[in-house]
């Protein structure tokens, strides 16, 4: 099955995290990155391992990068991932065991979160469609960021996959900042009751990062792990609050807005009915 599946990496400015997740792929024959023109040392990263197969194109959206990424592959299986993911030898060896002819066209895997490269008890991280059939698939954009969607039946591995990140804190801010620009404008365009429970709490501001905090290191144990759980709670209770900001910087935009063009409206009947 290995011989069947070819990863498929984006790339910007990922020096930090690609030598471990490439260390982990060394059984592929063929891995496809789409750089997004990296102005670091991710280049001559990727050109000392002589599988990676290196694309540079402009980075517009995620849908757009992606899609253009699947393009790329020839094999029958995809196996997509983030630069800061790195695969687990349970990983490797279950999905090396996966029948050519399942029924399955694509499958899911759980993540274990880790800061400084130690995993947490627990993880907001949802588990994501990661290997799949490359004629089965296409990724859509859903307002948040792109989405996966095979046309097929899916199947839940059992082993998990390492979110590992060791960008600098400066490089996750800005790219939470950019990705809660894109939320809050979803969120205040979806009318309320199209909206899960969970983006409710979150567009009315208040409460979101008390209950991420709260989730973090109470319900999801991260008080177990020291200051690594606090760590990623205190991270993920940060961006709810970048999300409410951006929330109301939106809303009072939109009210300045109205008063403006109420205001013109004003001005203009006034000089009609001179």
């Amino acid at each position: 099955m290995l011989d069947q599946i070819t990863p498929l990496i984006l790339t910007f400015n990922e020096a930090a995290n690609l030598h471990r997740t490439l260390q982990r792929l060394t059984w592929a024959k063929q891995i496809i990155v789409i750089d997004s023109y990296s102005s670091d040392t991710t280049l001559d990263i990727l050109r000392s391992y002589p599988q990676v197969q290196i694309f540079q194109r402009t980075f517009d959206t995620h849908t757009n990068q992606w899609n253009y990424a699947l393009q790329q592959v020839q094999s029958e299986w995809v196996l997509s991932l983030d630069a800061d993911y790195v695969l687990t030898e349970d990983f490797i060896a279950e999905i090396a065991t996966l029948a050519q002819d399942s029924l399955a066209d694509s499958y899911f895997v759980k993540f274990k979160y880790c800061i400084f490269g130690k995993p947490l008890q627990g993880t907001l991280l949802p588990p994501r469609e990661v290997l799949f059939k490359k004629e089965k698939a296409i990724y859509i954009d859903d307002g948040h960021t792109q989405l996966l969607q095979v046309n097929g039946k899916s199947a839940v591995l059992s082993s998990y996959i390492y979110h590992d990140d060791r960008k600098p804190l400066s490089r996750w801010l800005w790219a939470q900042d950019r990705y809660m620009i894109i939320e809050a404008k979803k969120l205040l365009e979806t009318p309320t009751q199209e909206l899960s429970f969970g983006d409710r709490i979150r567009k009315q501001k208040i409460l979101a990062p008390f209950a991420i905090l709260f989730y973090c290191l109470i319900l999801n144990k991260g008080i177990l792990d020291g200051w690594a759980g606090w760590y990623y709670a205190f991270q993920r209770a940060l961006a709810e609050v970048l999300l409410s900001i951006r929330l109301i910087e939106a809303e009072m935009n939109q009210h300045q807005n109205l008063e403006t063009k109420s205001f013109d409206v004003n001005i203009a009947t006034s000089l009609l009915t001179k």
